[in-house]
């Protein structure tokens, strides 16, 4: 009997001692955008946006292997510190969607701060600036597999140039990574070239 008991326990410390080690794993620390405060071009969110913009992306599971492809068309306007970025979308499979930004802005110490709603959002989105880097974090709900979850979105833009930013996001559900979003942003100039988007077809 006594032996049981210690077997089980025994059992019981292992399994949550794996579990802890795969929490580990999968628990990465994300980048401390600061480290970026020097990089050019600085990233100015209402600046690049500014006007009319476009973006191509994929979703991608955590093995990495790619599970939607997708286009944006990106409308912005500003009024005083509030940007409003109204991006539709379009999916490889024909669904359609939409998302309204609503994007206060808050120098705190020199930094440029930000806080933002959209109708799918949970809570506040926040992010901040340094350099050309801006980090981005909200959680949203989303269909995935059939099946609607509320996830985790960690989102790095990263300017490349004037005309040109790429965003690399983290989602994660419960703390552990379950995909990945790329997409590349291009500025109006650049973006004109593509406009209007085709977001009836794929």
């Amino acid at each position: 009997m006594f032996l049981s008991v210690f077997l089980r326990r025994l059992y019981i410390w292992l399994a949550s001692l794996a579990l802890l080690v795969l929490a580990g794993l999968w628990l990465v620390p994300r980048e401390d955008i600061s480290v970026h405060a020097k990089r050019s071009p600085a990233f100015d969110l209402a600046e690049f946006f500014d006007g009319n913009s476009v973006a191509y992306g994929i979703f991608e599971d955590r093995f990495g292997n790619l599970r939607r492809q997708f286009r944006v068309e990106i409308q912005a306007s500003q009024s005083g510190d509030r940007l409003t970025l109204d991006e539709r979308f379009l999916y490889d499979d024909g669904e359609q969607d939409r998302r309204i930004w609503q994007i206060d802005k808050q120098m705190i110490d020199g930094q440029a701060h930000y806080s933002g709603q959209a109708a799918d959002i949970t809570g506040k989105a926040v992010g901040k600036i340094a350099g050309n880097a801006m980090r981005w974090s909200y959680d949203i709900s989303l269909i995935l597999s059939g099946i609607e979850l509320e996830v985790r979105f960690d989102d790095f833009i990263y300017q490349m140039t004037p005309d040109i930013a790429i965003n690399r996001a983290y989602v994660s559900k419960w703390g552990m990574d379950i995909g990945s979003v790329t997409l590349v942003f291009l500025k109006e100039g650049l973006a004109a070239e593509k406009l209007p988007l085709d977001l009836k077809n794929w």
